[in-house]
């Protein structure tokens, strides 16, 4: 009874936040009245704002003949509207509608495209322009959508007759008011964030008063200074999402430069914060760390976005805010999560990684978490945000945070890891790292969980230390045989093997090879699950070092590039 009052006393704010947005939400739709929504629709476009994503003109062919290969999924409409379809997953929906796709037919460039350009866009405003429901209508979704008939206008109207285009614009029109009645009531995240660039680059693309453009203006400059931290990460502390936002940021700005507008004072200066996250978190072959919701990305779709960035200044060494560090020598890159889960709703896509790595050496990545599925996956997902798909330490099969199912508040994280202490240890020599631990399984086991990495000078060593400690606040909730797993995540591309000391040896396709070594525990090779691939999830392996607590509560381990490896390293 008091662990249900305790649950009830700590989500009661959440319940109450969560309540009010849905009254605010219904009262700004309106019950049965879509006129809410109607009103003077303008008479023209005024610009189309540039499309940075890749494209690909294959899916523009595939288009034409009926089939949508959309978010890791097909659908084959066999001669009917793809609106009249229930697509084969919410991701492939909610692409579908979002028309992100017809950056594809502008890549064609050819009369089909343009043909289906038009007969698409008019298919979904006479089957979904008035719903005002379903996925097609979810705020986040109509923002993208906006974005997209904005920028591809082009392809959409070239050729066409004055009909469809009032038809078009006054479509536009509807769905930018009806962006703006339901702004103010959705949740803090990316996805208001998204809304309030489609609502700020509308005012651009459509003739606006200039009252109307400060004031949008004004409400993103709102959400980049309560959503965008000082080091550029995003407060989801996923690390793609300044990707996703810089692809509509960036088009923005330049918009706003265009027509001889001033940008609103906080986005240039975010811009720049943001590609400084980025290159925190990238590796050297090109791709995001795997945290707290990212997933694969081609390396080119970064690159679309980091050609913009005139900085080029070297990856810092921490991100203080969204509390990660960093530690890089001689194209050695580790990337740890050293901070605590994002509160309340903002945690319905994190993961339970704390105090999790990732490490790449060269043009490849050897130790990984598991990372988000490409495209959604309900199970899938929920499994890559357990404990155990990171490269770190779990006590007894138990993730250091736990989702919260409620259908109410959505998949939050709760019972995680709420204070995080770190100490950064660099030398003069050279050498980098740092010490970190974690309250996550305080109040569960009484235990806290600390890590310490190090890297040589040369980036050829790495040092671990995992150390379980009493909690001073909590009573012990462990017997004698409670055990721990410390897992290290390999990437599906690198090779395992056992050298003659019977060492785990990592090797890439281009023979550069890594040592595992743990002087403490005989290391195991198992199998294992890499959720992060554009081609789906696919088998992988894992070394794994399995104790019990109260027969060994701290374990040493290193990782050694081979050609140095003299001898086996103390941590």
């Amino acid at each position: 009874m008091a662990a249900v009052l305790l649950q009830f006393r700590q989500f009661l704010p959440l319940y109450i936040r969560e309540s009010w947005r849905r009254v605010s939400r219904q009262i700004a739709v309106g019950r049965a009245s879509p006129w809410r929504f109607f009103g003077r629709s303008p008479d023209r476009l005024v610009v189309a704002p540039t499309d940075l994503r890749i494209a690909d003109s294959y899916i523009a062919h595939e288009i034409h003949h009926g089939r949508f290969p959309l978010a890791g999924r097909v659908l084959d409409t066999e001669g009917e509207s793809a609106f009249l379809h229930e697509g084969p997953s919410i991701g492939f929906d909610e692409v579908l509608h979002s028309f992100r796709w017809l950056r594809h037919l502008r890549a064609a460039n050819d009369a089909n495209a343009y043909a289906d350009a038009k007969a698409l866009t008019e298919e979904w405003i006479s089957l979904w322009g008035r719903r005002f429901s379903g996925v097609g209508w979810e705020p986040s979704v109509t923002a993208q959508r906006v974005i997209a008939w904005l920028s591809h206008s082009p392809i959409i109207l070239k050729n066409q007759d004055r009909g469809f285009y009032r038809r078009f614009i006054k479509s536009l029109a509807l769905q930018i008011r009806y962006l703006r009645k339901v702004a103010p009531a959705m949740r803090n995240g990316e996805k208001r964030f998204q809304v309030r660039i489609a609502l700020a680059m509308a005012t651009l693309a459509l003739p606006a008063n200039p009252a109307a453009i400060k004031a949008a203006a004004r409400n993103l400059d709102n959400e980049i200074e309560r959503q965008i931290l000082p080091d550029g990460g995003h407060i989801s502390r996923n690390p793609q999402v300044a990707m996703t936002l810089l692809a509509d940021l960036l088009p923005l700005r330049q918009t706003y430069l265009n027509l001889g507008y001033t940008p609103p004072k906080g986005l240039v200066s975010s811009i720049d914060r943001m590609f400084q996250a980025l290159r925190f978190f990238r590796h050297v072959d090109g791709t995001l760390a795997l945290f707290n919701g990212c997933t694969a990305q081609p390396a080119d779709r970064l690159l679309s976005v980091l050609r913009y960035d005139e900085s080029n200044g070297p990856a810092l060494k921490n991100a203080p805010q969204m509390n990660y560090q960093r530690l890089s020598c001689n194209n050695t890159i580790i990337i740890a999560d050293t901070g605590p889960m994002p509160p309340g709703e903002l945690s319905a896509t994190a993961h339970a990684g704390c105090l999790s790595f990732e490490m790449s050496s060269g043009q490849h990545r050897f130790i990984v978490n598991s990372g988000k599925p490409a495209f959604h996956h309900g199970e899938y997902n929920r499994l890559a945000r357990a404990t155990a798909a990171h490269t770190t330490l779990t006590i007894n099969d138990t993730s250091s945070a736990t989702i919260f199912k409620s259908s109410f508040l959505g998949p939050i994280l709760t019972n995680g890891p709420s204070k995080v202490d770190l100490e950064r240890r660099d030398d003069d020599a050279g050498k980098q790292g740092f010490v970190a631990r974690h309250d996550g399984y305080a109040s569960r086991f009484g235990l806290i969980h600390e890590r310490t990495l190090h890297l040589s000078a040369n980036g050829s060593v790495i040092t671990g230390r995992d150390r379980i400690a009493k909690s001073a606040n909590h009573v012990l909730g462990i017997d004698g045989n409670t055990p721990a797993t410390i897992r290290f995540h390999i990437h599906p591309k690198i090779a395992v093997s056992n050298d003659k000391n019977n060492d785990i040896v990592l090797t890439a396709t281009d023979g550069q090879s890594w040592t595992f070594y743990s002087p403490d525990l005989m290391a195991q090779v198992e199998e294992d699950v890499f959720f992060a691939d554009l081609a789906g999830p696919r088998r992988s392996l894992q070394i794994t070092l399995d104790f019990i607590i109260s027969q060994k509560s701290e374990i040493s381990w290193s990782l050694v590039r081979s050609a140095t490896k003299a001898k086996k390293p103390q941590a």
